[in-house]
């Protein structure tokens, strides 16, 4: 386990950050610049976390670019000169105020990483700076309990799910460094980031006054330092990896990841009590893992801990991505950290992880979004009358999905969750009187066998969203390959059935059911 003591993070001085941020323009410190500095091969390396062909694609480079890829990144010592030339506004002093660098020996080395970052949104391009402790590639060491991650998969994973309509008030739990807080700030007209960690909100204090973006930072476990408020999005990449826990010790820190509970149950407390800050219409999306005792039911665990979501009228849907068994759970975790199986505590770090999950009898771990809304007051059911019915029950999906399609998944979701609403007051005779129509995604694929005129199988194939495959009859296919908003469901189904002389009411008792699953999936629209 890492015990290394962390290095203070670094320091909101506005003048200093000013200077910074005009330098680090002025460099053309960018991702569009780092990868054409490295080239394709040191860069993808780079990705496997090989710093050796980036070191040789860089350290001939005179660029300013290049020297602070190579310390802030890379954690290469750096001659003193050449900062001065890389930041002339800031200067060699300044980075030293704020944190960033340190003397040695007439150069200077890096304290923290600090790295471009873009992106794409709604509101056009992204060009920022993020910064973030040293990682292992930088300093050979494992990472501390305290360490402050950068922008890794799961911090883009998260800002690629979230929907970014226009909103009022925005929470970012588990903030971290603040990457989604700054994402957030794009749409919503006041953020507020929250974070255990000390150490991880000034590292979010800095990264905001770096960009120029304010955002309200507060320190506090969960959901403590916003009791009483609500939130039209809530998003959050919360410390919820697995870590050993026993009887005679559950208060060890493993991993940066941890999140200080047994088991899974970080996420059973959050979710209690999360449905309860969102607003009307408000959503949260967030990422998890859950404990697997018994593969046929994957889905046990997330479904217990959404019950008092659907009580409380929240729909809720779960999307697992994958899942490991817990010897590959154990090293994932334990190589994130930064130690390697020749380390002389991987062993016991690995046991570690496959006793405690052996005590719980967990055959798998699964990996996912979880994604909750608070019907809007124009959404059907959502609130009673003055004297009439208490609003619904919130409606709960759970669903595997290990493909993704083409184009963006967080409308694809945002939608899935509103379909959700809307068909859960929707009967069956309201469906067929509605018109819906075929995503223009949607194809038809049939199989057969050569020389035959007979399908053996046809499915509908969805392109975007998560390339889902449906199988389905020749009523079905028929069905939805006549939607094009002309006719009703009903009509439509009337006109198939007459075409292949099907019953009628036996295909509307078949193909609905289908078709509910194909809107809330977008391969129908309503």
């Amino acid at each position: 386990m890492p015990t290394d003591v962390p290095i203070d993070p670094p320091r909101v001085l506005p003048e200093e950050i000013a200077a910074l941020r005009a330098d680090l323009a002025a460099s053309s410190y960018t991702s569009a610049t780092v990868e054409q500095l490295l080239g394709p091969v040191a860069a993808s390396a780079l990705g496997r976390e090989n710093p050796v062909p980036a070191h040789r694609a860089l350290a001939p480079l005179p660029d300013p670019a290049a020297v602070l890829l190579r310390l802030f990144t890379l954690g290469a010592v750096v001659a003193r000169d050449q900062l001065e030339t890389a930041l002339p506004t800031l200067g060699v002093d300044g980075a030293e105020r704020l944190g960033l660098v340190t003397p040695t020996d007439g150069s200077v080395r890096a304290l923290v990483d600090l790295a471009p970052y873009s992106a794409q949104d709604d509101a056009g391009q992204i060009g920022w700076w993020i910064a973030s402790d040293l990682s292992e590639l930088a300093t050979s060491r494992p990472l501390g309990p305290e360490h402050v991650l950068g922008v890794g998969g799961a911090s883009l994973t998260l800002a690629r799910i979230t929907p970014r309509a226009p909103v009022r008030k925005v929470l970012d739990l588990g903030c971290g460094g603040g990457i989604q807080a700054l994402h957030a700030s794009r749409h919503a007209e006041h953020v507020v980031a929250t974070d255990l960690s000390e150490r991880a909100l000034s590292f979010a204090a800095f990264n905001a006054a770096l960009n120029d973006i304010k955002i309200e930072l507060r320190q506090g476990s969960l959901l403590e330092p916003v009791t009483g408020e609500s939130f039209d999005l809530i998003v959050s990449n919360p410390p919820f990896v697995i870590t050993p826990r026993t009887p005679e010790d559950d208060s060890t820190t493993w991993t940066y990841r941890d999140g200080g509970r047994a088991g899974d149950t970080l996420l059973a407390e959050l979710l209690h009590d999360l449905p309860g800050h969102l607003a009307q219409g408000g959503s949260a999306v967030m990422l998890g893992n859950w404990e697997i005792t018994d593969p046929e039911s994957w889905d046990a665990h997330p479904r217990t801990w959404l019950q008092d979501a659907g009580a409380d009228g929240v729909d809720a849907w779960v999307l697992q991505r994958e899942q490991e068994d817990p010897a590959q759970y154990a090293e994932t975790w334990v190589r994130d950290g930064g130690i390697i199986d020749r380390d002389p505590q991987w062993a016991p770090l690995v046991g570690a992880w496959l006793d405690d999950l052996e005590r719980r009898e967990v055959a798998r771990i699964g990996f996912g979004y979880l994604l909750l809304r608070r019907p809007d007051a124009a959404d059907p059911g959502s609130a009673p009358a003055a004297s009439g019915p208490a609003p619904r029950p919130g409606a709960l999906r759970t669903e595997q999905v290990p493909a993704t399609g083409s184009g963006a998944l967080a409308p694809h979701l945002a939608a899935g969750l509103r379909a959700m609403s809307t068909l859960a007051d929707l009967d069956d005779a309201a469906l067929a009187a509605a018109r819906p129509v075929r995503a223009e995604d949607v194809v038809e694929r049939r199989h057969l066998t050569p020389g035959e005129w007979d399908p053996m199988l046809i499915e509908l194939v969805q392109g975007a969203g998560f390339a889902r495959s449906v199988r389905a009859d020749q009523q079905l296919a028929a069905t939805v390959g006549a939607l094009d908003g002309t006719l009703t469901l009903g009509q439509v189904i009337g006109a198939v059935c007459a075409l292949t002389d099907a019953d009628e009411e036996e295909t509307l008792s078949r193909v609905l059911p289908v078709v509910r699953e194909l809107i809330i999936t977008g391969m129908v629209t309503l």
